[in-house]
């Protein structure tokens, strides 16, 4: 057996090395992109640098480290969240999704999400930083509501800031993604 016992789902283990790093570890098991892991890490860390650099998931971004940025938005079970204010201990026995998730995720499992196509078809990520955040933040409001309205989707991205689009690409790329989600769950 190892430094740590298996944990459970939902349970985490920590043992602190009483040498002079005084480190404490953890190992905790989850659900990313729908696969089991476990993983052994500092236990300071956050979801973000979890996901980043003991997952080598780099499509979540690190910003602002504040949560005022919305670039490290992932779904903890499928609400979105973001990932800077997480500590990565809290997401034992959860499931998270980031943008390499999306297209998985998706039902037809061939290409991309509709909300990564009608981003792409309409220019809506220049940069491209802030459209892993605002891509799951909208496809977490697509599932609440298939239909918003374009106000509902300025409300549900307000938290996501984006610094070369102003905007208006990205509410009409969500509001494509809406469309062809709807056009492709009535196939």
């Amino acid at each position: 057996m190892g430094a740590f016992a298996t944990p459970r789902a939902g349970e985490y283990s920590a043992r602190i090395s009483l040498g002079s790093q005084q480190m404490s570890r953890a190992e905790i098991s989850l659900s990313v992109n729908g696969e089991t892991v476990e993983v052994s890490f500092a236990s300071y860390k956050t979801l973000l640098e979890l996901l980043r650099e003991d997952l080598a998931l780099t499509g979540t971004k690190h910003g602002c480290e504040l949560g005022e940025c919305g670039a490290c938005a992932v779904l903890i079970d499928g609400e979105p969240q973001l990932s800077c204010l997480v500590l990565a201990l809290e997401c034992a026995g959860r499931s998270v999704e980031t943008v390499e998730g999306m297209a998985e995720s998706w039902k037809s499992g061939a290409g991309l999400h509709p909300l990564q196509a009608a981003f792409a078809d309409l220019g809506a990520a220049q940069c491209g930083y802030c459209t892993p955040g605002i891509l799951l933040t909208a496809k977490a409001l697509l599932a609440h509501e298939p239909q918003p309205s374009r106000e509902r989707i300025q409300e549900a991205i307000s938290g996501n800031l984006c610094r070369c689009t102003g905007y208006q690409q990205i509410v009409e790329a969500i509001e494509e993604g809406a469309r062809r989600m709807a056009d492709e769950s009535h196939r």
